[in-house]
């Protein structure tokens, strides 16, 4: 009677593992893995796109300095940014491979993440030729980080996720576009706050997204057969240099 109660036990379990490994591959699944980043998003954009709207609506263009219309440009790109990738994380496609463990994982989040500490420091008091730079660094590396983004479409992830091999566009010369506008976007961030620790929280950030970049191509390589030689064709951040 214990053998086959155990038995039963044994089934049990083995059936809800099953459902749970089915499940785990359906559209719903998916969207509720998301539902936090998306949520994230969601309350930046709540409490940004007022404001920024409030500050346009009062903003006189015809006396405002450089320094403000710089600021106010970088301020809009961010959010333009944040919205299509929110759209994105719920339209994205169904994952074909996945990294197991926890420190890929680890290192997506952090290499995400790490640059919201850097706004979270003391801002400082730059000159209008230094707040032009983080500004032309900010709007350009968050254009071709959108670029990036549009060419991936609905295979975004956050975590080292495989959906399709995307080879078009910035993508047919790097491997990690989306990626390094991000990082020139962030380094104009970082001379607004520039100090020694907003330095080391960006080489942190780069670290960690440098380390997602690896565990990235893995699951990557696993899922397509072909991406070995769209590696070998590709550079992964900056042609002839890396």
């Amino acid at each position: 009677m214990a053998n086959y109660q155990a038995g039963t036990n044994d089934m049990q379990g083995n059936s809800i593992v099953m459902y749970f490994r089915t499940f785990e591959r359906t559209k719903l699944y998916d969207l509720l893995a998301a539902t936090p980043l998306i949520a994230w998003y969601g309350f930046i954009l709540s409490m940004q796109i007022p404001w920024l709207a409030d500050q346009i609506a009062s903003l006189d263009f015809a006396t405002a300095d450089a320094r403000v219309l710089a600021g106010l440009a970088s301020k809009v790109a961010t959010q333009i940014f944040i919205m299509v990738l929110a759209l994105l994380m719920v339209l994205r496609r169904q994952p074909l491979g996945k990294a197991s463990g926890f420190y890929p994982r680890f290192a997506a989040v952090a290499g995400t993440f790490l640059s919201v500490a850097i706004v979270a420091l003391p801002a400082r008091e730059l000159t209008v030729p230094l707040q032009v730079a983080s500004t032309l660094l900010i709007v350009g590396g968050l254009v071709f980080a959108l670029y990036a983004v549009l060419e991936l479409g609905r295979s975004l992830s956050m975590l080292p996720e495989a959906r399709r091999l995307v080879t078009n566009g910035p993508y047919s010369v790097i491997r990690h576009p989306l990626y390094l506008g991000e990082a020139v976007a962030l380094v104009g961030v970082t001379l607004q706050y520039l100090s020694p620790w907003a330095l080391a929280l960006l080489a942190l950030q780069c670290i960690f997204q440098l380390e997602r970049m690896k565990n990235e191509e893995l699951v990557l390589s696993r899922a397509f057969p072909d991406y070995h030689d769209y590696a070998a064709r590709t550079a992964r951040l900056v042609p002839g240099l890396y």
